[in-house]
């Protein structure tokens, strides 16, 4: 089994759309980010700053932490397989091409309102499965 220091570094970011109805913004960062105690994150088009609570830097910490756990698993999901049911039988998906081909979408109440916050993991070695 492979050791936490022996994966690649990931780099990960999140992002979403400014939740100032008048801007069309995207509001990026990156998830190790999150966890810093004053993180703040800003609109690249209208200035506004959002403070992330406790509760949502803790969900966001965890997703890091999935994200690390997937990378210390690589060599093992290569040999995996998610099995879809289709009419006449079923069909196998590599679970590594669902990884690379996917959008990964977290919905999270942010502010009293349903925010979908896109997730962006690149690796840092170009060899890696997960890009």
């Amino acid at each position: 089994m492979s050791k936490t220091s022996e994966i690649p570094e990931t780099r990960a970011s999140i992002d979403f759309h400014c939740l100032d109805e008048k801007c069309d913004g995207v509001v990026a960062f990156r998830l190790t980010d999150v966890v810093k105690r004053n993180f703040q994150a800003v609109c690249p088009v209208c200035h506004r700053t959002y403070e992330l609570d406790s509760c949502l830097r803790d969900k966001f910490a965890r997703m890091m932490k999935l994200i690390l756990a997937i990378r210390e698993a690589e060599d093992i999901l290569g040999d995996g397989n998610v099995s879809v049911n289709v009419a006449g039988g079923s069909v196998e998906i590599p679970y590594a091409l669902l990884l690379t081909r996917l959008n990964t979408l977290i919905t999270l109440d942010f502010g009293g309102r349903k925010v979908d916050f896109h997730l962006r993991v690149e690796p840092t070695s170009k060899e890696a499965t997960f890009r």
